[in-house]
């Protein structure tokens, strides 16, 4: 069994790893799953795929998001979804349209509801939100979204249900009606060469 007993604290956080062939069950909070992180620019923008966060729960992951994506970001709206409950199509090269490797499931016609699909349009760029859709699965998501996007080529797809999504509630849009107004969070306002063009000068 592992003793942690290095002085190097990287080794001393390790969890011990018990007998082999056995594992020992994780302290509570040992290690925060991932969430995906969607920001609006502007209104009647689509949502963009933004990055990820780790926390415990979508309450601690809107914040930590908020946190991290938004403080210089300007936007209107943030939601996070857990990476878990997010449905990934292959993904593409060349002139594949990831769209047309999506066959419609057999349960097409099951119990509906709601879901949000994005998808990557160019390699470099973020997923953006295609729609919003009814659909009894994710694949049924995806499909029903290829007709919505008739003539785009996606390299990529994602489906994820309207309800695992924790989106900005209306009484928390005021988060960011001050941004716009505080120019110090734009890297343009520090002019970093013109101030270097001072220094050399004086």
């Amino acid at each position: 069994m592992h003793t942690n007993l290095s002085l190097d604290p990287r080794v001393r956080r390790l969890p011990k790893t018990g007998q082999p062939g056995t594992a020992e069950p994780k302290d509570v909070l040992d290690q925060f799953g991932t969430f995906e992180v969607f920001v609006q620019p502007k209104e009647g923008k689509p949502f963009q795929h933004e990055g990820i966060v780790h926390a415990a729960n979508p309450e601690m992951a809107f914040v930590l998001a908020k946190e991290a994506f938004t403080r210089r970001f300007t936007c209107v709206s943030l939601c996070v979804a857990d990476t878990r409950c997010i449905h990934v199509s292959p993904m593409t090269e060349g002139d594949t349209n990831a769209y047309d490797l999506i066959a419609v499931p057999d349960d097409a016609a099951g119990p509906a509801e709601s879901y949000e699909v994005y998808h990557l349009l160019k390699r470099g760029k973020q997923h953006v939100h295609a729609a919003t859709v009814q659909a009894s699965g994710p694949l049924h998501a995806m499909a029903l979204t290829h007709k919505c996007a008739a003539g785009l080529r996606a390299l990529n797809i994602w489906a994820v249900r309207t309800a695992d999504i924790r989106f900005t509630r209306e009484e928390e849009k005021d988060l960011w009606t001050t941004l716009p107004d505080k120019k110090f969070r734009d890297a343009l306002d520090y002019r970093g060469g013109e101030r270097l063009k001072q220094l050399r000068n004086s």
